[in-house]
């Protein structure tokens, strides 16, 4: 198993839309799921920082992930480019490989 993490930053204005957007059925999530190899989204809000968030994307490995970037990237810069409203701050915490 691969993971993704990502921490957002959010504008109280803005909540309902990101966690609709990049929940686990959000517009992110759909995306990825044109892949057999995706196998879902967990969002995770900061309890002691008001409006952070992390996303944990799960892939079966990181060439499954590469292979999704190369077959679908119009769509996923299309999807980041329109989801860039939503956010005050956005960093790519790191990819990491699950250790069993």
């Amino acid at each position: 198993m691969f993971v993704i993490l990502w921490q957002f930053d959010i504008a109280d204005d803005k909540l309902a839309a990101f966690e609709e957007s990049y929940g686990p059925n959000g517009k992110w999530a759909q995306l990825f799921r044109q892949s057999s190899e995706y196998h879902g989204t967990e969002l995770l809000r900061d309890q002691h920082v008001p409006g952070r968030f992390v996303t944990v994307d799960r892939w079966s490995s990181l060439d499954a992930f590469v292979a999704f970037r190369r077959d679908h990237d119009a769509e996923y810069e299309a999807l980041d480019r329109a989801s860039d409203s939503l956010t005050s701050a956005e960093e790519r915490i790191g990819s990491f490989e699950v250790v069993a």
